[in-house]
């Protein structure tokens, strides 16, 4: 059941939504964390499931600092390795079931609709290329090419590029790096408890609300639009 965390949910209308895409919109965790543990076992590096699921959303080299700090020599390989056998072997990565329907219902309601990502650009533009979406979106922002979240500066250039004031977008996200990334902007958020994170990890971040699947997001935009039109 999704849970209602702020009562200030209407306060102004929407005209942006600014998606996260692995464990978001992207059905991804499992290849990434399989894609960590591959390449730390070439280097006899140390790694659980929940510290290499911790850092999704992280752009890549933060990620590496953040899982191996002993060996900062390696960081270069690791990440090198890993974006090697994750674009290998994540042929059968799939958007969660209800998101095409969701992005081309928002963008049919004339709402602007971008992504702010810790992936690569080069990753992000493969599977932009696989699900055909490059078009649903007025702009996409890559780790690669700006501050890894929570730094909000992605947000800051996605916002300088739409035209939309900061009051009247909301971002929709799987872990805290992406509703830390809002609140140091003033943005209002939208959980999901699908991906990566807890419930009561995201929850220190007050969004909006916590929603528990992709038709649970997908009715509560919609309620959202209703009201602030």
């Amino acid at each position: 059941m999704s849970q209602q965390l702020n009562s200030q949910a209407q306060v102004e209308p929407i005209q942006l939504v600014i998606f996260d895409w692995d464990g978001t919109l992207f059905n991804s965790v499992g290849q990434i964390v399989k894609s960590l543990h591959f390449v730390a076992a070439q280097y006899q590096l140390p790694l659980t499931d929940a510290q290499a699921q911790s850092i999704i959303g992280l752009g890549l080299p933060e990620a590496m600092q953040v899982l191996f700090p002993q060996v900062p020599e390696l960081h270069q390989a690791l990440h090198e390795g890993y974006a090697t056998h994750y674009a290998a072997n994540s042929q059968d990565d799939h958007w969660f079931a209800g998101v095409s329907e969701l992005l081309h219902d928002l963008k049919g309601q004339q709402l602007k609709l971008a992504v702010a990502t810790g992936k690569s650009r080069r990753g992000l533009d493969r599977v932009l290329n696989k699900t055909q979406s490059h078009d649903l979106f007025e702009v996409t922002r890559a780790a690669s090419e700006t501050k890894s979240k929570p730094d909000p500066l992605m947000l800051e250039e996605i916002l300088a590029v739409t035209g939309v004031a900061v009051e009247h977008a909301v971002m929709v996200g799987d872990t805290s790096y992406d509703l830390e990334m809002a609140a140091n902007l003033g943005m209002r958020s939208i959980g999901v408890s699908y991906g990566v994170h807890a419930p009561a990890v995201l929850a220190q971040f007050k969004p909006l609300r916590i929603v528990d699947d992709v038709a649970d997001l997908h009715a509560y935009l919609n309620e959202l639009l209703q009201v602030s039109v």
